[in-house]
């Protein structure tokens, strides 16, 4: 699935191919993709007429801006956009197709057809869904090490899984994540609330750092990816945790061990990203500790009262 930066490329590249294009006519073969309205007639007469004015995101969302509407889309596993010309030939699993005046087309290819499209009047779509619980942009002013700490909170949550949900920070996925992680040094299984805030302002640092580099790479085309022109991503040739099983850790020489954590494939090294303490088998210590002490306090008490010999 495009993760922020994939989706951020898409964006940029849209925003140069489409604003201030003209809607002369919608098609749309695929009815479910269409969420808001969910009529194809009704979808295309509302956008009629339009005129794209900026292309933006939110999150994994794109949020396309028209004078007066705002299309949200989500590309979810294989969903991409590009700009044709009318009389190129259309593509296989081509299901939405917005004519423009000036006789280009920009058109909706989706594989795995589970993509989405909302249609809102502006300023509405940030109230409703899916946009209205997203959580804090990682690539935003407002991303601080305080506010990602506050977002954390106290959490016991393995930190993996509550960096992949969405209300928490947007737009990271299976990658990134793993990326972040490794860069900061930490395990996926950790809990949030153990994490020291060292810790934690080392994991901030890494999720911008990673995150900053994709989008300047275009992303990643690990499978079928590629921005609104059909060029791919290069950030794959920079990973050095995610789909690397087997091969040497880049810091250590460690190889890279791949696991499943919160049903995501999970790619680690087990030198750099210490894994958590095993609380029970912690527990079990602190009990015979304890046990120990009584045994040597009481023999000592014992001795001290001319109880024992």
């Amino acid at each position: 699935m495009p993760e922020l930066p994939e989706v951020e490329t898409v964006r940029r590249t849209l925003n140069e191919l489409i604003v201030g294009k003209t809607i002369a006519g919608v098609t749309a073969t695929l009815p479910r993709i269409l969420q808001k309205p969910d009529d194809p007639q009704a979808f295309a007469a509302m956008l009629e007429g339009r005129t794209f004015t900026s292309v933006e995101r939110r999150g994994k969302f794109l949020r396309f801006v028209l004078d007066g509407l705002v299309l949200v889309s989500h590309l979810r596993m294989e969903g991409r956009f590009g700009v044709y010309r009318e009389d190129e030939p259309t593509e296989k699993h081509t299901h939405v197709v917005f004519h423009f005046t000036d006789g280009t087309e920009l058109r909706y290819k989706d594989v795995r057809q589970f993509g989405t499209m909302h249609l809102f009047l502006e300023g509405e779509e940030l109230r409703s869904p899916p946009l209205n619980k997203l959580g804090l942009e990682p690539l935003e002013g407002g991303f601080t090490p305080d506010a990602f700490r506050l977002a954390l909170g106290r959490r016991s949550t393995k930190i993996k899984p509550l960096l992949l949900n969405q209300e928490v920070i947007v737009g990271l996925g299976n990658i990134y994540v793993d990326e972040a992680l490794h860069l900061a040094g930490i395990h996926p299984e950790r809990p949030a609330d153990e994490l020291t805030k060292s810790e934690q302002d080392r994991l901030h640092s890494a999720i911008v750092q990673t995150l900053a580099a994709a989008v300047e790479a275009g992303g990643s085309s690990i499978k079928s990816y590629v921005n609104g022109q059909g060029e791919m991503g290069m950030f794959q040739h920079a990973l050095k945790a995610y789909g690397r099983t087997g091969e040497p850790c880049l810091t250590c020489g460690t190889p890279i061990e791949r696991t499943v954590v919160g049903g995501r494939g999970t790619h680690t090294c087990p030198v750099c990203q210490k894994g958590p303490r095993n609380k029970s088998a912690a527990q079990d210590v602190s009990r015979g500790d304890a046990a120990k002490r009584y045994v040597r306090n009481n023999a000592v008490k014992q001795r001290l009262d001319g109880s024992s010999e």
